[in-house]
C-alpha cells in the first residue's frame, strides 16, 4: 500500500461525477498525432495551450497554498510554518474553488490540445471531477479511518520535514503550536457527521483509542514530536540549542498533547456513542449511490458494485484452484484448510527478531534490484531504504506501506515492514509484499512518476488507486518472470496474495452493498487465502472504515494484464515487455481508460512501422 506523501484530509469521499461526461482518452505525451487527424487552427490551439498551461499553475499554486505539508514534500518551503486548515467553512471553500477549475478547464477547447496536452487536460478533468463530486457526498465529515488520517500521521512528522536548521526548528515549533486547532477542525467536521449521519462505523470508532492514547502523555520530552529536540544536528548552533528545546516542550504540552487529548475525549465519548451499529457504506444518507460512486471513483471505471463483486467471485476460483495444484506439489494430503493452519504455525516459516525479519526483506530486494533491466527501459534515479513500521501503528496497522521519497531528492523512498508479533510475518509472503511495496511495484512506479520531464507538477503527484495499486499488484507477477518463487511455498504465498486482492472485490461490495457482517468478511478471506488471521482482521475493518478504496488493486492488475495480453498478441514476436513497462509507467499514474488509450496508440504506432 502507497502511504500518503503528506498529510492531507483523508478524500474518503472522492468519486468520479456523473455530472459530467467521461472525456475521451488521450495519447501518450511522448506520441505525435496519428495519420489521418484534423488540422487545427495554430492559432486556436496556442490558445488553448496557454489557457491550459496557465490553470495548471494557477491550481498548482492553490494546491501548495491550501497543503502546506504537500508543499514542504515536494520541496516548496514558503508554508514550512503552518498546517492545513480543513475545517466546515475550508471545505466548502475548496469545493467551490474546485468547481470553477472544472469551468475554466471545460471552457477550453480539447479538439484543439495537443496530444500531450489532451493527456493532461483529460487527468486533470478527472481528479476536479473526483474532487467535486467527493465533496458533494459530503465524505469529508469521515475525515480518517480508524489507523490512517492526520491521527496517525501527524506523529510522522519529524520524519517528513526539514529539520537541519534554526529556521527549520521554528518552523516546526511553529506547526506543533497550531496542532490543538488542526484537531479542533477534524472535531468540528466529524460533529457535523454526527448532526448529519455521516458517521464511521462503530467497529471503526473503537480502534481509534489506540492510535491516539499513546500521544497523551504527562511528560512532553515522553512524546515522538518531541525527539527532534533531544538530538539537534550540528548545523544547529549551541546558542540556539536551549531556546529551541524550551519551546519545543512548551509547544507539545500546550499543543500536541491536550489536542490529542481533546480528539480522544470526543472520539470515545460523543462519537463513539453516535456511530452506526452496521459496517456498510450503504447505511449512510444516500449510501447506495455514495458507494456505487466510490466504486467509480477507486476503479477509475464504469463498473457496479455488482459486476465487481461477480469479477471477484471468478478470481479467487480461478486462484483457488491454482493454490489447490501447488499445495498438492508439495505432497500435502490433507484439506486446504489443514495446509493454511500448517502454513500458520510451522516455525520454518518464521522469524524470530525483527532484524532477521529485515534482513531476508532486504536479500529478496537486493536479488530483484539486480534484475529490473530485463523488465524496464528506464529506471529511477531515485533510491529507497527499507524500515520497520513505528511500534505506535505496527499493532493495528497493515503488513506494510510505502512512503514515497521528495521529488527535490531530499529524502529517499521508503519501504515500512511490519516487524510486530512475528508469527504474523510468514517467511513465504515476504517475496510478493516486497515486490509489491518497493520494487517493481511502489518504489519504481512512483519515483518514475516524481522524475517525469516536461509535465505540469500536478501530474508527478497524480493517484489514481487504480492505477497505482492494480501496477503494484501486477508487478508481484513479475518476479516469476525473472526467477523468484522457485519455492512453492513461496509460490503458495504469492498465490495468496492474489487471492486476497481478488477477495477485496468480493469481501468490500459485499459488506458495503450487499448487507455482509463483519464475521462474514472474516470468514471468506480465512477460507480463501493463507493470511494470517490477525493480517485478515485488521484488513476487514480496514475495508469496512475505508470503502471502495481496496476495490482498485485487483481491478487495475487485471487491466494490465489485458493490456498486455492484447500487447503480446498483436505484436507476437516483436513484443518487448520492457516496452511495454516503458508505455504503462511513462506517462505517471493515469484513470485506467486513459492508459488503455496510451497503449492502443503505441501498438498503432508499433503497426505503422
Amino acid at each position: 500500500m502507497k502511504a500518503p506523501l503528506a498529510f492531507a484530509v483523508l478524500a474518503l469521499a472522492g468519486c468520479a461525477s456523473t455530472a459530467v461526461p467521461p472525456a475521451p482518452g488521450p495519447v501518450s505525451a511522448s506520441l505525435q498525432a496519428l495519420p489521418g487527424m484534423p488540422a487545427r487552427s495554430p492559432a486556436a490551439a496556442d490558445d488553448a495551450s496557454a489557457r491550459l498551461r496557465q490553470l495548471f499553475v494557477d491550481e498548482w499554486e492553490r494546491t501548495l497554498r491550501e497543503s502546506p505539508l504537500s508543499a514542504t514534500a515536494f520541496g516548496d518551503r514558503r508554508y514550512d510554518d503552518r498546517l492545513p486548515s480543513v475545517g466546515l467553512a475550508d471545505r466548502r471553500r475548496t469545493l467551490e474553488a474546485d468547481r470553477a477549475a472544472l469551468a475554466r478547464l471545460l471552457a477550453i477547447p480539447r479538439d484543439s490540445l495537443s496530444p500531450a496536452d489532451a493527456l493532461d487536460y483529460d487527468v486533470f478533468r478527472r481528479i476536479r471531477e473526483d474532487a467535486v463530486a467527493g465533496a458533494e457526498f459530503r465524505g469529508y465529515l469521515i475525515p480518517i479511518t480508524g489507523n490512517q488520517g492526520f491521527h496517525t500521521y501527524f506523529p510522522e512528522l519529524p520524519n517528513r520535514v526539514p529539520l537541519a536548521t534554526v529556521e527549520d526548528y521554528e518552523n516546526y515549533v511553529s506547526r506543533l503550536l497550531a496542532f490543538r486547532a488542526y484537531a479542533g477542525q477534524h472535531v468540528e467536521l466529524m460533529r457535523e457527521g454526527i448532526r448529519t449521519g455521516m458517521v464511521m462505523p462503530r467497529s471503526s470508532v473503537e480502534g481509534v483509542a489506540a492510535f491516539v492514547a499513546p500521544h497523551v502523555v504527562d511528560d512532553p520530552t515522553q512524546s515522538l514530536l518531541y525527539a527532534p529536540f533531544a538530538r539537534f544536528p550540528a548545523a544547529v548552533p549551541d546558542s540556539a540549542r536551549a531556546r529551541l528545546e524550551r519551546a519545543g516542550r512548551e509547544a507539545v504540552a500546550t499543543s500536541v498533547v491536550p489536542g490529542y487529548r481533546d480528539f480522544l475525549e470526543f472520539v470515545t465519548g460523543e462519537y463513539l456513542a453516535a456511530a452506526r451499529g452496521t459496517p456498510g457504506a450503504s447505511e449512510l444518507p444516500d449510501g447506495r449511490a455514495y458507494y456505487a460512486a466510490l466504486v467509480r471513483r477507486y476503479t477509475t471505471l464504469d463498473v457496479s458494485p455488482e459486476e465487481v463483486h461477480r469479477t471477484g467471485r471468478a478470481e479467487v476460483a480461478r486462484i483457488r484452484a491454482e493454490m489447490d495444484s501447488v499445495m498438492r506439489s508439495t505432497g500435502f494430503r490433507g484439506t486446504f484448510a489443514e495446509f493454511v493452519q500448517f502454513l500458520r504455525s510451522d516455525p520454518r516459516f518464521y522469524v524470530d527478531t525483527p532484524e532477521a525479519l529485515l534482513r531476508h526483506t532486504s536479500l529478496v530486494l537486493k536479488r530483484m534490484d539486480g534484475e529490473l533491466p530485463k523488465l524496464f527501459g528506464r529506471l529511477p534515479r531515485q533510491p529507497y531504504g527499507i524500515r520497520p513500521i513505528p511500534d505506535h501503528l505496527a499493532p493495528r496497522t497493515f503488513t506494510a506501506y510505502y512512503q514515497p521519497g521528495t521529488p527535490d531528492g531530499t529524502r529517499a523512498g521508503a519501504y515500512y515492514v511490519n516487524t510486530y508479533d512475528l508469527k504474523s510475518r510468514p517467511l513465504y509472503e515476504m517475496e510478493s509484499l516486497s515486490f509489491h511495496e518497493s520494487v517493481p511495484g511502489h518504489h519504481l512506479q512512483i519515483a518514475l512518476a516524481q522524475e517525469l520531464p516536461d509535465v505540469p507538477d500536478f501530474r508527478r503527484d497524480a493517484d489514481f488507486t487504480a492505477f497505482v495499486e492494480g501496477w503494484a499488484l501486477y508487478a508481484e507477477s513479475l518476479g516469476r518472470e525473472v526467477g523468484f518463487y522457485q519455492d512453492p511455498y513461496s509460490y503458495f504465498g504469492h498465490l495468496t496474495y492474489d487471492a486476497w486482492r481478488a477477495c477485496r472485490l468480493v469481501v468490500d461490495t459485499g459488506i458495503h452493498h450487499q448487507g455482509w457482517t463483519r464475521q462474514q468478511a472474516i470468514d471468506y478471506m480465512a477460507e480463501n487465502t493463507a493470511l494470517s488471521l490477525l493480517n485478515i482482521t485488521n484488513e476487514v475493518d480496514r475495508y469496512i472504515a475505508w470503502p471502495g478504496q481496496a476495490l482498485g488493486y485487483k481491478m487495475g492488475q487485471l487491466k494490465i494484464r489485458e493490456l498486455r495480453t492484447l500487447a503480446e498478441r498483436e505484436l507476437g514476436p516483436r513484443f518487448d515487455v520492457r516496452e511495454f513497462h516503458d508505455v504503462v509507467l511513462g506517462s505517471g499514474a493515469l484513470p485506467l481508460n486513459v492508459l488503455e488509450s496510451n497503449v492502443r496508440a503505441y501498438l498503432e504506432r508499433k503497426r505503422g512501422a
